[in-house]
This record gives structure tokens, C-alpha cells and sequence, in this order.
């Protein structure tokens, strides 16, 4: 489930690609030129999130909480508690897009990886690190529901 920070990252990276190339389905799927849209795209989108996260960074840097008072120190450690969930959930996102990066590279990308059918352009669009059709993902989903449930 993408959080509002992912989502904003990744608008981040749509807005800098705004005004060239969108993928059309009028083309050849997955051509050069598709792959190169979402390499800049995914590139811009981990950029987006590396600088996000450098400002974090430095904050802790900058040296530990010292609220003079305990109601407002709990609250600076707990804001930066969900700020380091932030990032850590972000850390992962990142390992998510350098292997759709590394699936580029190997031609692989844009396939799902149960039925090796085409994703679809809409979709990776608004999911670019998206590994299953919408109906695979449906079925993985249910399946895990399912044991989850067990």
C-alpha cells in the first residue's frame, strides 16, 4: 500500500518528466523508448526520495531532543519514531526500485512475474515498481488473506 509520502515522491518524478514522452499503447509494448521513460522515471522517483531523506539525516544530526519539558519531549520522540518508520519503510521502497531499475537492464521489466504477461502501461505509470498484473496481484492478495486467516 503506497503512503501519502511515496505518492508525493512519486508525483515528485512524474512532474519532472511532465512535458516529454509518455508511453502510448499505440506503440510496440516495452520498446526503448518505454524503457527509458521508466528508468528516468524510477531514477527521479529515488532521487526524490533521497533528498527527503538527507533532511532527516541531518536533523538527527543536529543532536537529541532537549525539550525542557517531559509532555513535550514524549512528543518530539514520538514524532521522530514516525519519522524513522517513514524512512525505514522508504529504505525498502528504494530496494524495490533499484530492482525494477535491474529488471530494465534485463528486459524484464513491465512483465508479470506469475503469468509473464504484459502489466500494461496505465498501471506501471502509477505503480512503477509493479511486478503482477492487476489480477495477479488480486490472487496473491486473496491467497494471503486466505492463510492469514488460517
Amino acid at each position: 500500500m503506497a503512503t501519502g509520502s511515496e505518492i508525493d515522491d512519486l508525483a515528485a518524478a512524474r512532474n519532472a518528466l511532465a512535458g516529454e514522452y509518455l508511453p502510448s499503447a499505440d506503440e510496440p509494448y516495452m520498446n526503448t523508448q518505454q524503457q527509458d521513460f521508466f528508468r528516468k522515471l524510477l531514477t527521479e522517483w529515488k532521487q526524490s526520495i533521497l533528498d527527503v531523506s538527507a533532511g532527516t539525516l541531518q536533523n538527527l544530526q543536529e543532536g537529541p531532543i532537549r525539550e525542557p519539558d517531559l509532555n513535550d519531549r514524549a512528543s518530539s520522540e514520538t514524532d521522530w519514531g514516525i519519522e524513522l518508520r517513514t524512512r525505514d519503510r522508504q529504505r525498502k521502497l528504494i530496494a524495490k526500485i533499484d530492482s525494477a531499475l535491474r529488471r530494465i537492464d534485463e528486459g524484464e521489466y513491465g512483465y508479470c512475474e506469475v503469468t509473464g504477461e504484459p502489466i500494461g502501461l496505465g498501471r506501471l505509470i502509477a505503480r512503477p515498481i509493479a511486478t503482477m498484473t492487476v489480477e495477479a496481484q488480486e490472487a496473491h492478495e486473496r491467497r494471503e488473506k486466505i492463510s492469514r486467516d488460517d
